[in-house]
């Protein structure tokens, strides 16, 4: 049950990165692009997870996954706080 949650996770998240960007395309509004970009450090982040815990276990990639969580993040903070429209 785990291994089917980890992956709906990584490709709910890359669904959203998709959808973001692919309407920033067309619209050029910024903060869909920061949004979009965002969810493309999560889903990287989930895909990790998924990697970490099910496929290679031995394998300990807490800080790779924790550090594309905060890129992701940072891209976000920085449309919002730093950005004009």
């Amino acid at each position: 049950m785990e291994k089917t949650i980890y992956a709906l996770r990584a490709l709910t998240t890359l669904l959203c990165a998709m959808l973001l960007l692919s309407r920033y395309a067309r619209v050029k509004q910024r903060l869909l692009l920061w949004s979009g970009l965002c969810f493309c450090g999560l889903a990287l982040s989930n895909v990790l997870v998924f990697i970490d815990l099910v496929l290679v276990p031995t394998v300990d990639l807490f800080l790779w996954r924790l550090a594309t969580g905060i890129v992701g993040m940072a891209f976000l903070l920085y449309g919002l706080i730093l950005e004009r429209y």
